[in-house]
C-alpha cells in the first residue's frame, strides 16, 4: 500500500496553529501584526522570541536571566514578507549599564574621597561615621581588624564612605587596598584568563580589599564558589581586613547566592555567607540617594 505524503504546507500550518495557543506567542503576532504567511515560515524562531519574553516577564534582575545573551532578549523586525531577529536590552541590562558608566564618571570623585570630604551632617550616617574613624585610628596594618560589610539604600554614599577611610588609610598610613567592582570584576576575570591567577593572587593579599556592589552580578557556580569563595577562604585564613557593599540585606545576598541559572544549592551560599559574617560587621546605611 502506498504511502500517503502530507503535503508540506499542512505540517507548517498545524505547528503555527499549535504555536497559537501559547498566550506570548499569540500577543508577539498581534503586536507585530505579523500574517499568516510570514508567522508559519518564521514559526521557529518566533517560538524561540516568545519563550524569551515569557522569561523576561518572571525576571527580578540580571542574575536570574535565563536567555541565550544575558541580559538581552530576542525580537523580530518585520519587512514586508521577510523577518530579521535582533537582540533588545532588558531593562535590567540597561540599568547595570548606565551606573557602570555611572561609575566610570565618579572614579574621579572616589578617588579624591577622604574624611574631610564627607558629609556629616546627616544624622543617620553618625554611628557610620564613628566607626570608620575608630577604625582609622585602630589599624596599624598588623593586628588583624574585621572590615564591614555595609549595606542600605541605592545612592546612600556606601561606597564614598569606604572609600574615605581607604585613603585616608593609604595617604596617612601607606596602607595598601584594592577596591574591586564585583560585577565587573567577574567580566574581567572571565575575559582575561592570562593574568586570571595573577589578579586573584592580588585580591587574595592585599591588606585591604573592598568588594563594591556585591549582590549586583549574575550568580554562577564558577562566580561564586571559584572566584568569591577561593578569596575569601583565603582573607579568612590570613586575617586580611575585607569591606563589601550592597543593595542587599546580607540574608537577601545569601538567597541570591544561592540561585543559578541551572540550580539552586543552598548549602554553597552558606558557606559563603558564613565567610563574610567571619571577615565583618554587618551595618546598615539608610539615607538620600547622593546621586540625584
Amino acid at each position: 500500500m502506498e504511502k500517503i505524503k502530507i503535503p508540506k504546507e499542512y505540517d507548517l500550518t498545524k505547528d503555527y496553529q499549535e504555536s497559537l495557543n501559547d498566550p506570548f506567542f499569540k500577543k508577539l503576532v498581534k503586536d507585530l501584526r505579523i500574517s499568516t504567511e510570514v508567522g508559519m515560515v518564521n514559526n521557529s524562531n518566533l517560538m524561540d522570541v516568545a519563550v524569551e519574553l515569557k522569561n523576561c516577564s518572571n525576571c527580578k534582575g540580571l542574575y536570574e536571566c535565563q536567555n541565550k545573551v544575558l541580559g538581552h532578549y530576542m525580537y523580530p523586525k518585520i519587512m514586508g514578507k521577510l523577518m530579521d531577529l535582533g537582540y533588545v536590552p532588558c531593562k535590567y541590562k540597561e540599568e547595570q549599564d548606565r551606573l557602570w558608566q555611572e561609575r566610570l564618571n565618579a572614579s574621579k570623585e572616589l578617588e579624591m574621597a577622604s574624611f574631610k570630604s564627607v558629609d556629616v551632617t546627616d544624622k543617620r550616617r553618625v554611628q557610620l561615621i564613628k566607626w570608620l574613624k575608630d577604625f582609622f585610628d585602630n589599624y596599624d596594618g598588623i593586628k588583624k581588624m574585621k572590615g564591614l560589610y555595609l549595606h542600605g539604600s541605592f545612592g546612600s554614599g556606601k561606597t564614598y564612605l569606604i572609600y574615605a577611610l581607604l585613603n585616608e588609610l593609604k595617604m596617612k598610613k601607606r596602607i595598601d587596598y584594592i577596591a574591586i567592582y564585583y560585577p565587573e570584576v567577574l567580566r574581567t576575570l572571565k575575559e582575561d584568563w592570562d593574568s586570571f591567577q595573577d589578579n586573584m593572587a592580588s585580591y587574595q593579599n592585599v591588606p585591604i580589599l573592598l568588594i563594591d556592589d556585591i549582590g549586583a552580578e549574575s550568580v554562577s557556580e564558577w562566580s561564586r564558589d571559584e572566584v568569591l569563595g577561593t578569596i575569601l577562604q583565603a582573607r579568612m585564613n590570613n586575617g586580611l581586613t575585607t569591606f563589601f557593599t550592597s543593595n542587599l540585606s546580607i540574608q537577601e545576598l545569601e538567597e541570591h547566592l544561592s540561585k543559578t541559572k541551572i540550580d539552586v544549592d543552598k548549602l554553597k551560599a552558606r558557606r559563603i555567607i558564613e565567610r563574610i559574617k567571619q571577615l565583618t560587621i554587618d551595618m546598615e546605611l539608610i539615607s538620600d540617594n547622593k546621586r540625584k
